[in-house]
């Protein structure tokens, strides 16, 4: 069976989609699978040597590198590249085992702050040994220098593509 590419133009009712050649196809399966079972991994390795899932490391570690080790929570939405709906809820789960705190923004009553506690920071950095063997294991240890360097591309590439910068673009933060 073939797949319509995400990135051809629309067809006019009734035209038939672009569909992936066979070595496109190939390329597109490799990528969903090597995406999606990455991030098995890396969720299995975190929820085993931390108790939390791979986006909760990812909030936390973005936490750490923040000035005050704060955020207002929709650039932290933006930086995860989640809705503002799963980043409450992310927080909130967060904020119960005491990693994170929110501050009420005193210069818009309607913002908040996301605010890394001491108990977090010592979370993250009792699982970021861990966390990075496992990137580097997973990923790259499997490639040579020069695939290294070329997956980086592509993947800047992409995320360029996705993320338009017209006002009313439907990006998750932005939900």
């Amino acid at each position: 069976m073939k797949t319509a590419s995400t990135s051809a133009p629309a067809s006019a009712p009734g035209d038939e989609p672009t569909w992936l050649t066979d070595e496109e196809q190939c390329v597109w399966r490799s990528y969903i699978e090597a995406a999606t079972l990455l991030e098995d991994h890396l969720d299995r390795q975190l929820q085993r040597d931390a108790g939390m899932p791979h986006i909760y490391y990812g909030l936390l570690v973005k936490l750490a590198e923040s000035p005050r080790r704060r955020l207002r929570m929709t650039e932290l939405a933006m930086h995860a590249k989640i809705t503002r709906s799963r980043l409450s809820h992310a927080v909130a789960r967060l904020e119960k085992n005491g990693w994170v705190r929110r501050e009420d923004c005193p210069s818009d009553k309607r913002g908040q702050f996301a605010v890394l506690t001491e108990e977090g920071l010592e979370v993250l950095k009792r699982s970021a040994p861990g966390h990075v063997a496992a990137v580097r294991q997973a990923v790259f240890e499997r490639l040579t220098p020069e695939q290294q360097k070329s997956l980086g591309e592509i993947m800047r590439i992409v995320a360029e593509g996705l993320q338009p910068s017209e006002a009313g673009a439907d990006l998750p933060w932005l939900r």
